[in-house]
């Protein structure tokens, strides 16, 4: 396959995660008009942090009136999870040069990393693999910031948007990424035990409880990896 070839397929594969973001958008650029932020303040916090679930805190933070210290380390611990998915990308992008790495790290997003991390695991860096991610990473962010564009001009006119439930397709995108992402035991037991402590924890101030359900959700999925490793060598011995 050409390059071209490539990138367009990445672009296909991108469509589902598309139209998770696109209502997303919509009501981050609708609320964030709402909180009196400029049409490029709204789209430039789009264009320059791309962080859908970051900025819709920052957005509810700033109606607060809540300090630029807070703002900053409450969207830090909630970013913390883009740590778990370099390291995941790691082996593959870590062999591209600084000139690929650091664009394809600025798009790194949870649908950018459930798409092209399904590609790493089944072809390697075999086939132009990071003109495939760049693609991926280009489509949904254009996707993003487009949609903000789209809410902050036009929201205010459409009543009670953030109500209309379009919130429920990034919802459905997210458990479209993890489920079929689970593909044995630890996998499984990590999901549960995340989802379990994020449930506990939800009132923890500056979203900590997802940093406790992500520690939490590793904890358990390297503890019975490590439990089946070795009892898959005391079969064999």
């Amino acid at each position: 396959m050409t390059r071209s070839h490539v990138f367009l397929s990445g672009v296909r594969d991108s469509i589902p995660m598309i139209v998770g973001i696109l209502p997303f958008g919509l009501i981050y650029g609708a609320l964030a008009s709402l909180a009196g932020l400029s049409l490029w303040q709204a789209v430039g916090m789009s264009l320059l942090v791309y962080a859908g679930s970051a900025q819709f805190i920052a957005i509810s933070l700033l109606t607060a009136g809540t300090g630029a210290a807070v703002i900053l380390f409450t969207t830090l611990i909630v970013n913390l999870r883009h740590v778990l998915y370099s390291a995941a990308l790691q082996p593959y992008v870590g062999q591209l040069s600084q000139r690929w790495r650091l664009p394809l790290a600025f798009g790194l997003t949870d649908e950018t990393f459930a798409v092209v991390q399904r590609r790493y695991l089944s072809r390697g860096m075999a086939g132009y693999a990071q003109w495939y991610h760049a693609s991926v990473a280009l489509a949904l962010y254009l996707s993003w910031v487009s949609s903000s564009l789209t809410g902050a001009l036009f929201g205010q006119s459409v009543p009670n948007l953030a109500g209309w439930g379009l919130d429920f397709a990034m919802l459905a995108t997210f458990i479209g990424i993890v489920v079929p992402a689970l593909r044995n035991q630890p996998q499984i037991a990590a999901a549960l035990v995340a989802g379990a402590v994020a449930l506990a924890c939800h009132a923890w101030p500056y979203k900590l409880g997802l940093m406790a359900a992500a520690f939490c959700g590793i904890a358990i999925g390297v503890v019975l990896e490590r439990r089946g490793s070795r009892a898959t060598v005391e079969e064999g011995t």
